[in-house]
This record gives C-alpha cells, sequence and structure tokens, in this order.
C-alpha cells in the first residue's frame, strides 16, 4: 500500500469516528432533554401518574431501590403500575397489623381489621346502635328496622332481610348438609353450626360466667344462665303471667296448660311433659334405685323422693299447715292433713259405701269384713 492510500484510509477512520462522536453526542443532549425539562408534557403526564399511583399503593419507608438505583422515576412508575396486580398473583401482604401480627394485601382491609382490637366501629345503627365494619352491613342491617324484606324464597314465599339468610334457608327445601362431623358424622346446613357442634366433643367451653366461672359452649347459652344471678325473667307466660329466665323454661312450662306429654313411656304408655321426668319413672318398671339414702341406705328411683326422705332423719317439716301450723316431712302428708279441716272423704268403701278422708284408713276398714 501505497503513502498517499495509507493517509486516505487515516481521513476516512477518522471522519467515521468524528462522526459516531458526534451522533453520541446529540443523542445525549435529546436525552438530557426529555429527562431534565420538567416543562415537557411527557415529563408532567409521568409526574401525574406516579402520584396517582403512589396514592392508591401501599405506602414505603421512601428510601431509593437499591437494585434500581438509576432511571428511579421510570423504575417506580413501572413498580407502582404493577404492584396492585404482582400481590395477587405473588400472595405478598405487605400490611401488618401491630396487634396480632395478622398480614394483609391492602391497607383498607388492615384499617377494617383494627376495629377489632380497638372496637371501634365506624358505622352504627342510629335505632339500636350496634356497630358494623363496613357501610353495606349497616345498610343491610337497617332493613331489620324498616320491616324491608327485598328476598323471597320461590319454593314457600318466606321472605329475609338478607341474601345470605335467604340462601341458608334455601337448604331446608333441598335438604341440603354439606357440613359434617369428622367424630360423630352428624351433617349440618351451616358452617358455623358444625363449629358450634364440635365444641361437644372437644369439650371447649370458651364463654365463661364472671360471676360463677361457669364455662358455655355458646355464647347464647351464657348470656341467658346470666339472668340467673340477675334474676331477670324475660319471658313470660302469656296465661299465668310466671316469669322464666330461660325460653326453654317456659316451653316446658306451657304444658301445664295445654296438657301436652309429648314423651310416653314405651313399658306402660304413661306420657310426660318432660323428658328427664319420663327418664326417671323409667327406674319404676326396671326396679333401679340409683338414689341411696346416706344414713340408712334405703334407694329410691327418684331423687325427690330421696330428698323428702331425708327430712325423716334430720327431723326437717318443711310443709306447715296454713291453718293449725302443724308440719309435715312430705307433701303428701300435708295434702292428707288438709282434708281434716276441709271434711272432704275421697276413699268409699265398695261394700258399704262408708268414706275415709286417708287411703289407709279406707284399708283397714276392708281387713275389718275378712275377720
Amino acid at each position: 500500500m501505497s503513502i498517499k492510500d495509507e493517509e486516505q484510509l487515516a481521513a476516512k477512520t477518522e471522519d467515521e469516528e468524528t462522526a459516531e462522536l458526534s451522533e453520541f453526542n446529540h443523542l445525549k443532549a435529546e436525552d438530557n432533554t426529555e429527562t431534565e425539562d420538567p416543562t415537557s408534557s411527557s415529563a408532567e403526564q409521568m409526574e401525574t401518574e406516579s402520584d396517582r399511583e403512589d396514592d392508591e399503593r401501599p405506602e414505603t419507608d421512601g428510601s431509593p431501590n437499591p437494585v434500581c438505583s438509576f432511571q428511579q422515576s421510570t423504575v417506580t412508575l413501572n413498580l407502582g403500575a404493577k404492584r396492585p396486580k404482582l400481590m395477587a398473583f405473588t400472595g405478598e401482604r405487605p400490611f401488618c397489623c401491630n396487634v396480632c401480627g395478622k398480614r394483609f394485601k391492602r391497607k383498607t382491609n388492615l384499617k377494617l381489621h383494627m376495629m377489632i382490637h380497638t372496637g371501634n366501629r365506624e358505622h352504627s345503627c342510629d335505632v339500636c346502635g350496634k356497630g358494623f365494619k363496613e357501610k353495606s352491613a349497616l345498610q343491610t342491617h337497617m332493613r331489620l328496622h324498616a320491616g324491608e324484606r327485598p328476598f323471597a324464597c320461590d319454593k314457600c314465599d318466606k321472605r329475609f332481610h338478607a341474601k345470605s339468610n335467604l340462601k341458608t334457608h334455601q337448604k331446608v327445601h333441598s335438604g341440603e348438609k354439606p357440613f359434617s362431623c369428622d367424630i360423630c358424622g352428624t351433617r349440618f346446613k351451616i358452617k358455623g353450626t358444625l363449629k358450634n357442634h364440635m365444641r361437644i366433643h372437644t369439650t371447649e367451653r370458651p364463654f365463661v360466667c364472671s360471676v360463677c366461672s361457669k364455662g358455655f359452649s355458646l355464647q347464647v347459652h351464657l348470656k341467658s344462665h346470666m339472668c340467673v344471678h340477675t334474676g331477670e325473667k324475660l319471658f313470660l307466660c302469656s296465661i299465668c303471667t310466671k316469669g322464666f329466665s330461660q325460653q326453654i323454661h317456659l316451653k316446658i312450662h306451657m304444658r301445664i296448660h295445654t296438657g301436652e306429654k309429648p314423651f310416653i313411656c314405651s313399658v306402660c304408655t304413661k306420657g310426660f311433659s318432660q323428658k328427664e321426668t319420663l327418664k326417671r319413672h323409667m327406674c319404676v318398671h326396671t326396679g333401679e334405685k340409683p338414689f341411696i339414702c346416706s344414713v340408712c341406705s334405703k334407694g329410691f328411683s327418684q331423687k325427690e323422693t330421696l330428698k323428702r326422705h331425708m327430712c325423716i332423719h334430720t327431723g326437717e317439716k318443711p310443709f306447715v299447715c296454713a291453718l293449725c301450723t302443724k308440719g309435715f316431712s312430705q307433701h303428701i302428708h300435708l295434702k292428707s292433713h288438709m282434708r281434716v279441716h276441709t271434711g272432704e272423704k275421697p276413699f268409699v268403701c265398695s261394700v258399704c259405701a262408708k268414706a275415709f278422708s286417708k287411703q289407709e284408713s279406707l284399708k283397714r276398714h276392708v281387713c275389718s269384713f275378712r275377720r
């Protein structure tokens, strides 16, 4: 290669390098213009979007991303725009309760959760004062006071104020019981009922009376029990106005007025108004005497009979005649004694028609004919 050719090649290479350097400087100037000019429309749009996304996404500690420290504004914007969707897939829960440590995906969920600890419920009913965590729950509750029942059962036309109540009710018609007890196999229509049922097996009694420390498996049972201490009798008989602390006791009492005896003895067909009474009665047929006197070892089929018997040993006479103040250890003896005052003689001899106030007197009279 000649000296002239070498000079031309060197000049060409220098020109190409100068052109590339010029192009690089031009691109760099454009980059500076795009990133540094705060008046450009694209910069304003990015800044606006970044502010909006910052309002919506979780709060951060303000420290820059250590990995993506360069071109921070662009990286922050992209992460902000994608963050809510990413959490849905990754299961990320950045918001932590400082009381119990439970974590949440969204700040609003944490805010609602905190009401459990503080007891503060933002949405309260103006009628009964009951509080709710969410406004929609309060709106549903208000239908109770307004008498609104927009949800109707298509089988029996029964109406409900809440859609969830209708859904639960419909299982009555379908007979569906999807929730099964793993221990005894009993099935339930509602998950909450199964949860309550499980306490029978676990003997868990989380609801404790603050007065006598007695435990209950259900809160409603504790609430009912508290009437024992307060003396409150909320359930009144509509016939005799007698009051009861528990609804079940009123229900049993009503059988006195109706004459209903749903519990029938399988041996003698005698009916009873209470299941417990039938259970005690069965001892008559089986001969079982589980209640033993601690003084004389005499056995009794019923606890009440033992209690009355004990008055013989203690000398206690709790049954007193209102006319002559004579006392008796058993009520049946007082009842028999009262015939002395009333002159009643219900026991009549079938032979001579003579009447007696006591059955024992009639028996002695009948024996006199056999002699």
